[in-house]
């Protein structure tokens, strides 16, 4: 059984869905308990494989022992734990790219602007977000000498874009963290992995990649598609081979790597 965190987003439930084809039987925990139940609902109702929904807030590590004991209590032993809960925000993105000599009037447009309390609800969320529920939920899977963790990072850790430091610097810090817990793991049984998506609309870049009016891609947008070689965003289920792979034994002799999926953007030096 797989705790998904985040699961009731695009990405998240897309991800459930895939092992649920595979007959994974998933828990989708997120902040918004009506989006977890109808994700949980409808993946029950399509793939009939048992999903279930819960409300659980990553950064509250008694909601998350609550709903542990619930989860344990009504499902059964968990053994895969996806790390999906995340996302950026405005409070933590800067207006401009690059400072030049022309903006040395409006600087805080730039770096100077930003949001202490936005770039920490960011790092908080994509950082804190994953370590919180790596304590509460891996604990059972060493007592056990079994499991899996996968951890969602970003193609932003490897190579920060302009304007959204926080994202970068936290998912930066997931990879470290991941290779470090594999290390912690690797001889009781745990294996500790992580994804790094390319470039995916979701709901917490859609503003930053389209025009909201015209629904057009942003000349940001378009920058991104140039730089892929593959010329397009990617689609949620494009993630779930990668997934399952590495949640099953297929991979049973990997630990502590990040695989990206990013329809070739890491390779690519933009000539």
């Amino acid at each position: 059984m797989c705790v998904i965190t985040g699961g009731g987003g695009v990405l998240g439930n897309s991800m459930a869905r895939g092992l649920a084809e595979v007959g994974v039987i998933t828990v989708i925990l997120d902040i918004d308990e009506e989006a977890a139940k109808r994700s949980a609902s409808q993946i029950s109702a399509d793939t009939g494989v048992k999903s279930y929904g819960f409300k659980a807030n990553v950064l509250d590590r008694e909601s998350l022992e609550k709903v542990r004991e619930q989860i344990v209590a009504e499902v059964g032993e968990i053994d895969l734990l996806i790390n999906g809960a995340g996302g950026n925000s405005p409070q933590a993105t800067t207006k401009l790219e690059q400072l030049t000599e022309d903006d040395l009037h409006q600087l805080d447009e730039g770096f100077f602007g930003l949001e202490l309390e936005g770039f920490q609800k960011v790092f908080d969320l994509n950082f804190n977000g994953t370590l919180l529920p790596t304590l509460v939920f891996t604990r059972d899977m060493v007592a056990r000498q079994r499991g899996v963790v996968l951890n969602i990072s970003s193609m932003n850790s490897y190579k920060p874009l302009t304007k959204i430091p926080a994202y970068s610097a936290a998912k930066s810090s997931v990879n470290n963290f991941t290779e470090w817990l594999a290390v912690h793991f690797a001889k009781v049984g745990v294996r500790v992995n992580a994804i790094a998506p390319g470039f995916f609309l979701t709901n917490q870049n859609r503003f930053l990649l389209t025009d909201e009016k015209s629904g057009k891609l942003t000349a940001r947008g378009e920058k991104i598609i140039a730089n892929t070689p593959m010329g397009v965003f990617g689609e949620p289920v494009d993630l779930n081979g990668t997934v399952i792979y590495l949640m099953s034994d297929l991979s049973r002799f990997i630990t502590g790597i990040c695989i990206p999926v990013d329809g070739g953007y890491s390779a690519f030096g933009g000539v």
